[in-house]
């Protein structure tokens, strides 16, 4: 007897239809694990333990980003001063400003960008106070730009400008120093520098400057950073220097330029 020969099913499978289909499944089981966690995740409320860093996480973040130069007891070494009594706003100055950790030795820490977020400095700085207290933040009322801004700028211009200018747009000091510019520092950080008197910058203790005086010095600057310009461009704010700068190149070149003009005219 002749053998039957099989027919082939004209619905074959292809080899990629498996692979597909568990690729689609997968994809629409994750989509729908990650839909239904997001949900979860935005109907819980964030308890105060799951945002904010304690003292002992400042304590952790210390000893791996400050304790090589500052000791691990907060005692100093031969890179870096002692911490005793620089208080949490000092800490808060210096580390939100980017000045620490400090890049390399020089005359001055620069300002850069900041390394660290706002909740890591604000626990490194708990630590520092639970260990060594000193200054610390100030009350409201006092950062709130509402005082005597005729007042404060006249305390700016006796106390201040001869080192930050009297627009305070910084100035050159000895031996490589700089005072900073004030155009775009923040109330906090303003006060801090009166009281903890970073790098350069002398303490203005309440004996100098009331907390009173300070809120107006700090009004007055706050008024100055809003303040439009009503004479045009400013070269720098720097006075003199840049006034005859532009002069020099500007006025005298256009004089120069203007003779020469004249003169190819009339040949």
């Amino acid at each position: 007897m002749a053998r039957e020969k099989k027919r082939r099913s004209n619905g074959r499978r292809s080899p990629l239809a498996a692979a597909a289909l568990i690729g689609a499944g997968l994809l629409i089981t994750g989509g729908i694990y990650a839909g239904a966690s997001a949900a979860i995740a935005a109907t819980e409320t964030p308890t105060a333990a799951s945002t904010q860093l304690t003292v002992d996480d400042g304590e952790k973040l210390f000893q791996a980003n400050c304790a090589t130069c500052h000791g691990l007891d907060l005692q100093g070494t031969d890179n870096g001063p002692s911490l005793y009594g620089v208080g949490e706003l000092s800490v808060e100055f210096q580390v939100a400003t980017g000045r620490m950790p400090l890049q390399m030795q020089g005359p001055q820490a620069p300002q850069k960008p900041v390394q660290f977020t706002q909740d890591q400095i604000e626990a490194m700085a708990s630590y520092v106070q639970s260990v060594a207290p000193g200054p610390s933040y100030p009350a409201d009322e006092i950062l709130d730009g509402e005082g005597d801004v005729a007042h404060g700028a006249e305390l700016f211009r006796i106390n201040c400008a001869m080192c930050h200018n009297v627009a305070a747009a910084g100035g050159a000091l000895t031996e490589g120093k700089y005072a900073p510019p004030l155009t775009s520092t923040s109330a906090l950080h303003i006060y801090a520098a009166m009281v903890t008197g970073p790098q350069n910058m002398p303490v203005f203790g309440d004996m100098n400057l009331s907390d009173e005086d300070k809120r107006d010095i700090i009004s007055a600057l706050l008024f100055q950073q809003q303040e439009v310009q009503v004479g045009g461009f400013t070269l720098g704010s720097l006075g003199p220097v840049s006034e005859g700068l532009f002069i020099w190149i500007f006025g005298i070149g256009a004089l120069v330029g203007a003779t020469v003009w004249i003169t190819a005219k009339s040949n």
